[in-house]
């Protein structure tokens, strides 16, 4: 007999979300549906708004990612007044954008992912956490904590907060940083380096070893990719040309302005994520594990497929040994965990290089702007994958629309596929436990994905229904769009 199991709420990832996997008579899988059940407006209320305010408000569709759309925003606002900031100002913005990103990654690698990896995906939900982390290797536990302090302890000193900053203005950076600013936080990157290299070694030779036929099998799809590079290809996280490569490796550069004439949204009747796909490829979209069809990842396993190198020594030397072992493009979901230690060690290092720059302590940090008519499109790596802010305004510099694709957004459908492929790999015939629904779970972890940035626009095509409940529970109206 049929049957619908239900994985809610999915847990150590950013947002809300469930997994409806539905079996047939023979208790195998036909069908799953990665459910995002929240919604955000921003899209909308963003609009009549002057477009410089948009860079702070941003900042809190998510108290995670907060610098990425800090960044993205103000870069597009940017193109809005035409303007280029000045080389300490760009300088600045892409030294936050490093410190987040170490924090960003230590987060999730290990306070998030690590815990199917370090106590393994059989155990006691419980203690499957940070804490049983912590518990388990109290002196790890020390260190991830005092690193992830220690990048919030720089952007502080930086911009002056580490969460919902304001200090990335429309022209450049309102803050310069002093010298002694400078030296007190070059100690704190240098020691966040040592931790990356450390983390890197030890997963290597303690935690992913175990797991390489969970990599080879759990959540495997094969699809297309996208990162930024800048003209050579080596990989840019704060700006460059977005790189789309298609499964086979081939590839495309566009500016981020064109991104309309390579990118299409679909809007599917069972989440409020909508769902990008390849246009340029001319294929149309299909989620068919056999044959999909427009589907391209992005995040760190993306961004290392697509790029064709990295700008620091320590994280190059693991690129090669990357692709030595797994080949470009790797499809294997799971070593995005791998990537995402790789980009820890080259931001750490890319901060330490910039805090080591004589120009960082430049007092010139921005230029002026004025209010026009315009359209303007910024967009960053974030954590998540690529990040684009698109802002149109009118003569009085006020919003007149906003359109937002957020890295978890293009990831959209490969989750899908990648939750769909795990699950009827693992449950059959109506078998399966908590450390198999976990490990169903573990193909969406790999891609951290924050739903609540994802979510932005219904756009018209999504239908709600809201029933209208009394005290004495019997619905007295139903309101639908």
């Amino acid at each position: 007999m049929a049957k619908t199991l239900t994985i809610a709420p999915v847990s150590r990832l950013e947002g809300h979300a469930k997994v409806t996997i539905n079996l047939d008579d023979a208790g195998d899988v036909k069908d799953t549906f990665v459910n995002i059940v929240e919604l955000r407006g921003f899209e909308k209320f963003c609009q009549g708004r002057p477009v410089e305010e948009l860079p702070r408000i941003v900042t809190s569709i998510c108290g995670v990612c907060p610098w990425s759309h800090h960044l993205a925003s103000s870069k597009a606002c940017d193109a809005v007044f035409g303007v280029t900031p000045p080389p300490a100002g760009r300088k600045l913005r892409e030294l936050c954008n490093s410190v987040a990103y170490t924090e960003e990654h230590i987060l999730h690698f290990f306070f998030l992912a690590g815990a199917d990896y370090v106590l393994g995906p059989g155990a006691d939900y419980k203690t499957r956490n940070v804490i049983g982390i912590a518990a388990a290797a109290p002196e790890i536990g020390k260190r991830v904590v005092r690193n992830r302090q220690l990048g919030a302890r720089m952007l502080n000193v930086i911009s002056g907060k580490s969460i919902h900053p304001v200090t990335s203005v429309p022209g450049g950076f309102s803050k310069p940083l002093t010298a002694k600013e400078r030296d007190l936080c070059l100690p704190l990157a240098e020691e966040i380096l040592e931790f990356a290299k450390w983390g890197m070694a030890w997963a290597k030779s303690e935690v992913f070893p175990k797991y390489l036929d969970a990599v080879k099998s759990v959540g495997v799809i094969k699809t297309g990719y996208m990162g930024t590079v800048r003209g050579d290809g080596t990989m840019d996280l704060y700006d460059g040309k977005i790189r789309l490569m298609k499964p086979d490796g081939s590839f495309a550069d566009f500016a981020d302005s064109d991104y309309l004439d390579y990118i299409e949204e679909k809007v599917l009747p069972w989440s409020y994520m909508k769902f990008p796909y390849a246009k340029s490829w001319n294929e149309g979209f299909s989620m068919d594990l056999a044959a999909p069809k427009g589907i391209y990842r992005t995040n760190t396993l993306a961004r290392i497929n697509a790029c064709d190198k990295l700008a620091t020594p320590l994280a190059q030397k693991e690129l090669e040994e990357f692709r030595r072992g797994f080949g470009r493009p790797c499809h294997l979901t799971l070593l995005y965990n791998w990537a995402r230690l790789i980009e820890l060690l080259y931001n750490a290092e890319y901060a330490v290089q910039l805090l080591k720059d004589p120009e960082i302590t430049s007092k010139e940090t921005r230029v002026p702007v004025t209010p026009r008519a315009g359209r303007g499109v910024g967009h960053v790596e974030a954590p998540r994958g690529t990040l684009i802010h698109d802002y149109e305004t009118d003569a009085q510099g006020l919003v007149t629309n906003v359109n937002l694709i957020v890295g978890t957004t293009h990831n959209n459908a490969p989750i899908n596929m990648a939750v769909k492929q795990s699950a009827q790999s693992l449950i059959k015939g109506g078998k399966y436990d908590e450390a198999l629904l976990n490990t169903v779970e573990m193909s969406i972890r790999a891609y951290d994905p924050c739903f609540s940035c994802a979510t932005h626009n219904l756009d018209g095509r999504l239908a709600v229904k809201v029933d209208v409940v009394g005290a004495d529970g019997e619905v007295r109206a139903t309101l639908a769009n």
